[in-house]
């Protein structure tokens, strides 16, 4: 799992879709999911701290989690299947000893994280499906030191590898 956090809502130029934007905690990897309008605005609305005169929606599913008891410990974007991503926002009881698992579309569960202030982690099989390189010399200089890394290499050397890992397994 990677931790991630919004760094904020992009519209798509084509289509005009609001596009919410996840980055690593170093700023190498961006995850950009396509969302609805509701979502981005309730995303946007609680980045830059604009008041509501009535709950939100995802205020109001965090307020009846908090009076039940739960809490909001986290949420995971865990799998993507042909450009549809899904979620979980993990909850947890002090009183009950109990965690509880709810299945969410991404865009909810975000915006439900940024106001509980809880961790986002997206899995390695999501970020490797959409992920978009924003280090291009971080990317570069990792690239060059793999290429100096392998220009040495001889076939024995990997011979030598097997060789010592087969006797370390005995």
């Amino acid at each position: 799992m990677i931790e991630m956090r919004v760094m904020g809502i992009a519209l798509d130029t084509r289509s005009g879709s609001p596009i919410v934007v996840l980055n690593d905690l170093e700023n190498r990897r961006a995850l950009p999911i396509w969302i609805g309008s509701a979502e981005a605005s309730s995303i946007i609305r609680k980045i830059e701290n604009i008041p509501s005169s009535r709950p939100m929606t995802h205020d109001l599913f965090l307020e009846f989690c908090n009076s039940s008891g739960y809490e909001i410990t986290k949420i995971e974007i865990n799998n993507v299947d042909e450009q549809t991503y899904f979620s979980t926002i993990f909850t947890y009881n002090n009183d009950l000893q109990k965690e509880v698992e709810i299945d969410a579309r991404p865009s909810d569960a975000i915006a439900i994280a940024i106001r509980a202030d809880v961790p986002i982690y997206v899995t390695e099989n999501v970020l490797a499906s959409g992920v978009v390189s924003t280090d291009t010399q971080k990317d570069e200089e990792e690239a060059a030191e793999f290429k100096n890394f392998i220009k040495d290499i001889k076939p024995s050397d990997f011979e030598k590898m097997m060789k010592k890992n087969f006797e370390s397994d005995q």
